[in-house]
């Protein structure tokens, strides 16, 4: 049975993604910075009993994601699939942007994607498995008040597409998902029936499970995803 990894995986989209991998038959390791966040995923998750683990692990200390790795092998042997998704927004003009926000939102959506992946990439190697990260259209498009977000996406575009060239040669298999507008808690948004134009969580878990069963000598390297119909700018 082949083992993912997915970070941020205690609620929107990289939830989305354990649970579709839990319904395609893989076993799903997830992690979340809080206790309490991991607990409440995995109480949604009891009915699939030890297809799952919950980790603790905040990405941007690489000595946890490497702890979180070492766990999952030491657990069920193998490791075949990670889907780095860990991320969050602060938006605002440069002058009014501090010192944190932008530390913040550069070391959990670019650092951290590099230390999840640098945890894993031998585990990988071994299995010849696939790394996904979890962009957006903000990386290649840019917009005021997102100095901070644009730079970690577009960053994260950047970084993807190279360690992809890196890592083919040993049947590693690399895509970066960029979507668009996602009904998620992100930004302060409350999902309701206002965001049914937008893409949903569970259609990002189903486009994984969907590349994961492409034949093996094709890779779509960087996918763009959007809503087919959106509002009317009125």
């Amino acid at each position: 049975m082949k083992v993912a990894y997915v970070t941020g995986g205690t609620k929107g989209i990289g939830l989305a993604v354990v649970k579709s991998l839990l319904e395609n038959g893989y076993r799903v390791a997830f992690s979340g910075r809080s206790a309490s966040s991991v607990q409440k995923a995995a109480e949604g998750l009891t009915m699939y009993t030890d297809q799952f683990l919950g980790i603790i692990s905040d990405v941007r200390i690489y000595d946890q994601e490497s702890s979180a790795v070492n766990k999952i092998v030491t657990e069920w042997g193998r490791l075949d699939i990670v889907v780095a998704n860990a991320g969050l927004g602060h938006f605002a003009p440069i002058d009014e942007m501090s010192l944190d926000q932008w530390n913040d939102v550069i070391d959990v959506n670019l650092t951290g994607v590099f230390h999840t992946v640098k945890a894993s990439v031998e585990a990988l190697k071994k299995s010849k498995g696939y790394i996904f990260t979890v962009a957006s259209l903000a990386g290649t498009n840019f917009f005021a008040k997102g100095g901070a977000y644009n730079a970690s996406k577009f960053g994260l575009v950047g970084f993807t597409q190279a360690i992809m060239l890196d890592l083919r040669k040993y049947g590693i298999k690399t895509t970066t998902l960029m979507p668009g507008s996602v009904a998620t808690h992100f930004n302060n948004n409350i999902p309701g029936p206002k965001d049914d134009w937008k893409i949903q969580p569970e259609d990002l878990g189903q486009m994984v499970v969907d590349l994961l069963a492409l034949p093996s000598r094709t890779l779509p390297s960087k996918v763009e995803i959007r809503p087919t119909i959106p509002p009317s700018k009125k």
